[in-house]
């Protein structure tokens, strides 16, 4: 079993163990109220897309997401989150830096080791979801179940569908496929976002992600016989037919979305087996990006 198999097959664990954790956290992130901004890099950011659409739409403030290399320093907010696995990737260690004494900053990481440590004004360390591979699964997705947990929206089910997402075969033909897109709405743009991205890193596969009422809006052009569409949620109305009507699969998601996230890292690992790809050892990524000359604190 690969690093990224043992790792995703870990998820349900993690996240009962982080729910379980958030009140004990709850000082050290967003109140409510808070003008928030939720800042990662690539799998974080994408955590932080999901995050923050939850917080607004579940009334807590104002909150946005951003990259962190694109922070939008001209803003006033009253709490910065990041999420970094690693605690060293370089874009936060430095928004951290120019936010010190300025905005109150919390780093949610799974390295008690690392700068990122020093950087920010709060901690969380979710140490028990680290990773070995490069490529993120239960790391992200427990954070966001802290997050979510954080928010009052977190319930055992979520857990139980998790478990789910790993005992069911993936549908029949979807592994076949050579172009996928993932939908969402709301905060589960964010989490099609991801699947796009961990179907891009371990197989190298044709992805892509969307906003559902956007896929009409010309990307449903691109859909055929080779197709597989997923989308993470409830669909809008009469999509699932127009894409049908292309030929292509539709996958209806029909547990929480972000379970429908754990089976779309098992079908990315699935994809990479069948074009006799190796999971933990993505082209051209490492577990960090820590640029040379760059101050790592």
């Amino acid at each position: 079993m690969t690093h990224v198999e043992n790792e995703l097959s870990s998820q349900p664990e993690c996240w009962a163990r982080a729910a379980e954790q958030a009140t004990a956290h709850g000082a050290a992130l967003p109140a409510p109220g808070e003008r928030v901004a939720i800042v990662g890099c690539g799998t974080s950011l994408f955590m932080a897309q999901s995050a923050a659409a939850l917080r607004e739409q579940s009334g807590q403030g104002e909150t946005d997401a951003f990259a962190a290399s694109e922070f939008p320093h001209g803003r006033t907010y009253d709490r910065v989150v990041a999420l970094t696995r690693s605690g060293t990737t370089t874009e936060v260690l430095e928004l951290l830096g120019r936010l010190r004494g300025r905005t109150r900053t919390t780093a949610v990481t799974a390295d008690p080791h690392t700068p990122v440590m020093e950087s920010a004004d709060d901690i969380v360390v979710l140490g028990f979801a680290d990773e070995r591979s490069v490529v993120q699964t239960r790391f992200a997705t427990t954070a966001l179940t802290l997050l979510r947990a954080h928010l009052g929206l977190h319930t055992d089910a979520v857990v139980a569908d998790a478990r789910t997402a790993l005992e069911t075969p993936l549908p029949e033909g979807l592994v076949d496929c050579t172009q996928f897109t993932f939908l969402g709405r709301g905060w589960t743009v964010g989490l099609a976002n991801e699947a796009g991205l961990k179907m891009r890193e371990a197989s190298l596969a044709w992805t892509e992600a969307y906003p559902a009422m956007e896929y009409r809006h010309g990307p449903i052009s691109i859909s055929t016989r080779s197709t597989a569409t997923w989308m993470l949620g409830e669909a809008p109305e009469g999509l699932a037919g127009q894409v049908r009507a292309t030929g292509a699969l539709w996958v209806a998601g029909t547990l929480d979305p972000l379970a429908e996230l754990v089976r779309a890292q098992r079908l990315a690992v699935a994809v990479a087996a069948a074009r006799g790809l190796n999971p933990d050892q993505p082209r051209h990524l490492t577990r960090s990006v820590i640029l040379s000359g760059t101050p790592a604190h």
